[in-house]
């Protein structure tokens, strides 16, 4: 049904983090593939993927190009891009399959990305305030995941591999009318 592309930055902690979210999806079916896509030169994320049961990618260049490589080899019709760190919580899974059906039952093009929530072990400074008030004013930020359906990605164009902050210029093409902000929340960890 899915396939979830990570991006990675040879830190293990964050990929496992996040994987671990996953692992109720792969069980339940929701999840057919995960792509961990490694940017830098380390070994360790290979071996995550080794034992987590993951592809494993690299990719040079920026976060977007990471995540176009991981979308041009995915197989599965639905697209789910998250962030090294990014744990989901526990209602993902309903939640998403719902989306989806609802999604093809319409026959109307739309992209979900999921409620931020700041981890409750994080401090919090200025730069979190300013952050806060940005998600407020100008929508969803890249941090919250996204998941689209491959014919409407392929369709906007996808992440351009060269292009200075092609992940935010993916959320502008969706615009407001075509994306879904779900229930199911998003929680930073390592970051």
């Amino acid at each position: 049904m899915l396939s979830v592309i990570i991006p990675t930055d040879g830190v293990e902690q964050t990929a496992v983090a996040t994987l671990s979210a996953l692992v109720p999806g792969a069980a339940a079916g929701v999840v057919r593939e995960v792509f961990l896509v490694e940017r830098t030169g380390n070994d360790a994320i290979e071996r995550v993927a080794d034992v987590a049961g993951c592809r494993f990618l690299r990719a040079e260049g920026s976060q977007a190009a990471a995540l176009a490589a991981g979308a041009t080899q995915a197989r599965a019709p639905w697209l789910m891009f998250l962030k090294a760190g990014a744990v989901l919580d526990a209602g993902w899974i309903d939640e998403t399959t719902q989306f989806i059906q609802n999604v093809a039952a319409s026959g109307r093009q739309r992209a979900g990305i999921f409620r931020y929530a700041p981890s409750p072990y994080a401090q919090t400074d200025l730069r979190d305030w300013l952050t806060a008030i940005a998600r407020f004013v100008a929508g969803p930020l890249t941090d919250q995941g996204l998941l689209i359906a491959r014919d409407h990605y392929v369709r906007l164009g996808g992440y351009a591999p060269d292009i200075r902050r092609a992940e935010a210029k993916l959320l502008r093409r969706l615009g407001r009318s075509s994306r879904t902000l779900l229930r199911s929340r998003i929680v930073m960890v390592g970051a």
